[in-house]
């Protein structure tokens, strides 16, 4: 099977006219099927339970997205016994019949790019921009994906033996559990799943109860795309009935997270635990938090490091796990650089992400509260030098907040806030400020800005960071350019995106065959 080389999505330009009135025609259209109410799909039937969940618009908190059956454990369970069976035929299916129905997939989305993008800007408050991005890294997921297992599904090199005939092949792992987060809740629900399903393997899907159509969507893609029923299940619901008892199920074979950080080490735990009849150690790929920062050189242009750390800091509302959430500036531009992003950050509007307001609104009530809670915590740790409060309107809206004099230890430099908060903090010199960016329990991404290429290569070999930028921004990583996944905390490194991330889908099987002479 031939494929062209892979080649990255282009992003749309809202700033033309004729582009910025698709899409706002997109969200009239997608408001005409609001309010509608979708049920569980496990083996290709469809479910309904007693419980129903809401899903809302942050950015109008009364409208109603779409209404979902909420998963119970029973169903669960059942669903875990449905991708058991079908896992039995969808691992002999050819790779390249896999792949095919990911290209597929590919050219689907890319018809219905602008609805897409509507359901994000409603669901999840993406402006235009943050959301075709987020529709563009999903199309990308599915063509990357599918070109990786047709590589792995080749002859693999394997060192030649005298009187053998030797074979290394990859198969799959068995049923996983697919949680994806609310942030990209589409590329990153696209990326995993379609990894998992491309290898060979079937999955039961929780989408966040935040953003649950971008599951649908997607479901609704990958049958129209061919793929049969039960190697892709769908079920809402809460991850302390449904998640747990998805990925504690002795049948379980692998679980791909990305969240908190609170959540992914209870998921470890969970699934660390042998259950009977169990006979594997169960696989987790994690991708969790960061505390991610921007380290801003003596030797630089400051106005290009504003403008890197002003994206990254509140872009999609400083709710990316990679966004920029410290500042970290050499005492010598210390002041310079201070004056120059309190007026660039002044410069932010919020509003409704569909009149595409540079910032909208954060996901949740309960989103917001928790971001309140450190605004308090940071007016008593530093000076607040931007926002601080709520911004106008019938959404969870929160202003732009920039703290500057913040200690390197204090609770907003440590913990992961996941918000428009931005800690700025003085370092003594470069030595320093690589010091100051290695203090934390995370390991995501970061940047650096300087023109000096010893600092730089200095901090290639110090910084213990998975995504490491130099003279750009920290944010906007790009599928095969920038494989996504970082230390310590921050998860299980998985890079995301990148040429060994369906290994973490895949076994190694080995065959030995004496040649009669």
């Amino acid at each position: 099977m031939r494929v062209k080389p892979f080649k990255n999505e282009e992003f749309i330009d809202f700033t033309k006219e004729k582009n910025f009135k698709a899409q706002k025609d997109a969200i009239k259209k997608v408001r005409e099927k609001l309010g509608r109410t979708y049920n569980l799909i496990i083996g290709g039937k469809e479910y309904q339970t007693e419980k129903t969940f809401n899903s809302y618009n942050p950015s109008d908190k009364d409208e109603v997205i779409a209404k979902f059956y909420k998963g119970t454990a029973e169903l669960a369970n059942k669903a875990i016994e449905e991708a058991t069976l079908t896992f039995e035929t969808w691992r002999f299916t050819e790779p390249k019949e896999r792949a095919k129905i990911l290209f597929k997939a590919a050219e689907i989305t890319r018809k219905r790019r602008l609805e897409i993008n509507a359901y994000l800007i409603l669901e999840a408050g993406k402006n235009f921009a943050e959301a075709d991005g987020d529709t563009a890294e999903a199309i990308d997921f599915l063509e990357f994906y599918g070109r990786e297992m047709l590589r792995y599904s080749e002859k693999q090199p394997i060192t030649p033996v005298k009187g053998e005939k030797n074979e290394l092949i990859y198969i799959p792992l068995g049923v996983g559990i697919i949680i994806p987060p609310w942030n990209f809740p589409f590329a990153i629900l696209v990326g995993m799943s379609s990894a998992a399903i491309v290898a060979g393997n079937t999955i039961v899907l929780k989408p966040s109860s935040d953003t649950p159509m971008m599951g649908q969507v997607f479901v609704e893609i990958m049958k129209e795309a061919g793929l049969p029923e039960g190697v892709l299940n769908f079920l809402p619901g809460s991850g302390g009935e449904v998640g747990d008892t998805l990925v504690g199920h002795p049948k379980s074979r692998f679980i791909a997270f990305t969240g908190s950080m609170e959540v992914g080490i209870h998921i470890n735990e969970l699934a660390a635990k042998v259950q009977p009849g169990q006979i594997w150690l169960k696989r987790v790929v994690a991708e969790m938090g960061g505390k991610d920062s921007i380290v801003v050189d003596k030797e630089t242009d400051i106005d290009e490091a504003v403008a890197g750390v002003v994206s990254a800091a509140f872009g999609y509302q400083g709710q990316k796990c990679s966004a920029c959430s410290r500042a970290i500036v050499d005492k010598k531009v210390y002041d310079k650089f201070v004056t120059k992003l309190k007026k660039e950050v002044d410069k932010i509007q919020v509003g409704p992400a569909e009149d595409n307001f540079k910032m909208g609104p954060v996901v949740s009530e309960s989103a917001m509260k928790s971001i309140v809670e450190y605004i308090e915590i940071g007016k008593k740790e530093g000076r607040l030098l931007n926002g601080g409060n709520f911004a106008e309107g019938n959404g969870y809206y929160l202003q732009p907040t920039v703290f500057v004099d913040i200690d390197p230890m204090a609770r907003i430099s440590q913990e992961e806030i996941f918000g428009p908060v931005l800690a700025v903090i003085k370092a003594e010199n470069f030595d320093h400020a690589i010091d100051i960016a290695n203090n934390t329990i995370f390991g995501l991404t970061g940047a650096v800005y300087s023109k000096n290429r010893k600092k730089l290569d200095k901090a290639k070999k110090h910084l213990l960071i998975g995504n490491l930028y130099f003279n750009r921004k920290c944010t906007g990583a790009l599928v095969g350019a920038h494989p996504f996944g970082g230390f310590n905390m921050s998860g299980t490194d998985s890079k995301a995106g990148g040429r060994d991330y369906l290994l973490l889908f895949l076994q190694a099987k080995l065959m030995s065959e004496k040649i009669k002479k």
